[in-house]
């Protein structure tokens, strides 16, 4: 599939009636859950490419420039708000999250498995365990407070146990940024960086914005705060990746080009009838869409969509239903190898390997002055504390041995020396 040699609907058709935006909400009991993540990676890769353009009108002077990037905009804010409203208003705000995090999970184990970058695939590699243990912190939370297993809200796809812990997470600001990738790297590594930055941002934004409404406790809204900090570093890795040479319309032809290809990979797996329909007309109409700035990128720049992406095939698409399996294998493999990993400026090393003096442990020990408290902990130690042990969902033994004994959280791993 190229889309640049697909016949696009003119754009002034993909003007949406309220009846069309206000889809048909999924049932939350019987919905897979990939539709449930599919949906969520839409809705980031939408908002994404919606705040980038308001980002563009604020950096030109050029009216006319403005004029043809609102209308765009508009009806990327059309297609955003009919995948919102496609969550069902009786879904909780818990529930919610664990699509989050589950999408964080095996997205990202996804796109490492197939990126030939080395650099990019161990930034996604670092994140994965991180987003793996909020997975399962967030789970622990919600089994305790709402008496709902994570299990069936992740259809057995993908595992719930300890990551990397959450309270050996937090970093000094300077060692969560990184290399970007260069204007020749391939297709399939920007269409990466582009799509794990827009998801995380999504996550990051939610947690923002509705962490403080977490209506059950205060350490609900403390543990949306604590890992919402976390989102904020997942963000800041994953947008210092991209290519930072890129003009703003060759950004927009890239941005538009990216959501064909994930309407396309998301309609090409999709079970759910009325989710396949969604995807399948927002494909149609990001066609218009990345022709439309196509034109823009020529009448403004001077340029050919061809001197931007070359080979505008799309490369193998992305799909969540046959590779759960390999994920589950996968995130083992780097929990048994990596889970003690930290990061020094651009790079990973063994926590073991910094100076005892590093700037990691000044600010790890600012943010986390008494560890009994941090939300992150206290969470699986009152559910301990009730229960006798933590939940976790597994198909083997934990790979790490010192994160096996569920009777105790373990807030030393990754956060101090051996």
């Amino acid at each position: 599939m190229n889309p640049f040699n697909e016949k696009p609907c003119k754009i002034e058709k993909c003007v949406a009636d309220w009846r069309k935006i206000y889809p048909t909400a999924y049932d939350k009991n019987d919905a897979d859950a990939y539709t449930k993540v599919r949906a969520i990676l839409l809705n980031g890769a939408e908002f994404e490419e919606s705040w980038f353009m308001h980002q563009l009108a604020r950096h030109t002077t050029d009216n006319n420039l403005r004029r043809d990037v609102a209308f765009l905009r508009r009806l990327e804010q059309q297609q955003q708000k009919r995948i919102s409203y496609f969550k069902p208003k009786d879904e909780s705000m818990l529930e919610t999250t664990i699509s989050y995090e589950q999408l964080a999970v095996d997205l990202t184990a996804i796109l490492a498995q197939t990126e030939k970058n080395k650099y990019v695939k161990a930034a996604l590699d670092f994140a994965l365990l991180e987003d793996f243990d909020h997975l399962y912190r967030f789970s622990d939370l919600l089994e305790m407070e709402q008496g709902i297993s994570g299990e069936k809200l992740v259809g057995t796809y993908t595992e719930i146990m300890p990551g990397r812990p959450t309270i050996a997470e937090h970093r000094h600001p300077f060692d969560d940024v990184r290399r970007p990738i260069t204007p020749d790297a391939s297709l399939s590594t920007k269409l990466h960086t582009m799509i794990i930055t827009a998801a995380e941002q999504q996550t990051m934004n939610f947690y923002m914005n509705l962490g403080t409404f977490y209506p059950t406790s205060d350490l609900g809204r403390k543990l949306f705060l604590e890992i919402g900090m976390i989102e904020e570093q997942h963000v800041t890795q994953y947008e210092s990746l991209m290519d930072p040479t890129s003009t703003w319309l060759e950004c927009l032809l890239m941005h538009e080009y990216c959501e064909c290809y994930l309407y396309y990979s998301a309609m090409s797996e999709e079970s759910n009838e009325i989710a396949k329909k969604i995807w399948t007309s927002h494909f149609e109409q990001e066609l218009s869409h990345l022709h439309f700035a196509a034109e823009l990128l020529k009448k403004y720049e001077g340029k050919e969509w061809a001197q931007v992406i070359p080979n505008a095939e799309f490369p193998t698409l992305l799909t969540f239903s046959n590779n759960c399996e390999k994920n589950k294998h996968y995130i083992r493999n780097i929990l048994k190898n990596t889970v003690n990993n930290t990061s020094v400026l651009e790079e990973y090393t063994d926590l073991n390997n910094i100076p005892d003096d590093y700037e990691y442990f000044k600010f790890n020990n600012a943010v986390n002055k008494t560890p009994s408290t941090v939300a992150s902990h206290k969470v699986i130690d009152n559910y301990i504390n009730e229960f006798g042990e933590d939940y976790r969902f597994t198909v083997a033994e934990h790979p790490v041995k010192a994160l096996r004994n569920r009777k105790e959280d373990n807030v030393n791993l990754a956060r101090k020396k051996d």
